[in-house]
């Protein structure tokens, strides 16, 4: 069973892993640069480019408390809130770990969400990546701002408004 079918080992929003856990003022403090560089934005295809064009205009302002910031390069296919504390890439090829049926998810305002605690030399944090989408989006979470899944709300009701549920075939 795999979030690319449906969802897994789902956890409820509010029993997420105590390692989520992190100061809740630390989800107020800026990320530090007023850009966030994005290399290489996705390049999906076209039908999938128009799905996150719409998801990039319903973004919200501000995410766990951090203002939207520009990316560089500029792509609707991508979006940061606080510099890179927190980074949107849309139209993203399926993570293989979708297909593991051991890798843990939680849904929030319907949306499925793969969760992966990253250790890969960039200082921790999260990625979050959906499922039963039409198009993958993922989301980068730095370990300061990794408070809980409670980020994703404004996120999840973007995507649900401009992602159709199915499943992504790119």
């Amino acid at each position: 069973m795999s979030l690319h079918h449906r969802p897994l080992r789902v956890r409820a929003l509010s029993a997420l892993p105590a390692s989520m856990a992190v100061l809740a003022a630390a989800a107020c403090t800026p990320g530090g640069s007023d850009e966030a560089r994005v290399d290489p934005p996705p390049t999906p295809p076209a039908a999938v480019a128009g799905l996150c064009a719409a998801l990039h205009k319903e973004l919200p302002e501000t995410v766990a408390g951090l203002a939207r910031t520009r990316t560089e390069p500029e792509s609707d296919l991508t979006a940061a809130w606080g510099g890179s504390a927190i980074v949107l890439r849309c139209g993203i090829p399926k993570p293989p770990k979708m297909l593991d049926p051991k890798q843990e998810g939680v849904h929030v305002n319907g949306v499925a969400w793969l969760l992966e605690k990253l250790d890969d030399g960039s200082g921790g944090g999260f990625r979050f990546t959906t499922g039963l989408r039409l198009a993958y989006t993922e989301v980068r979470v730095d370990k300061e701002h990794a408070t809980d899944a409670g980020m994703l709300v404004g996120l999840s009701t973007a995507i649900t408004a401009t992602v159709p549920e199915g499943i992504a075939s790119y």
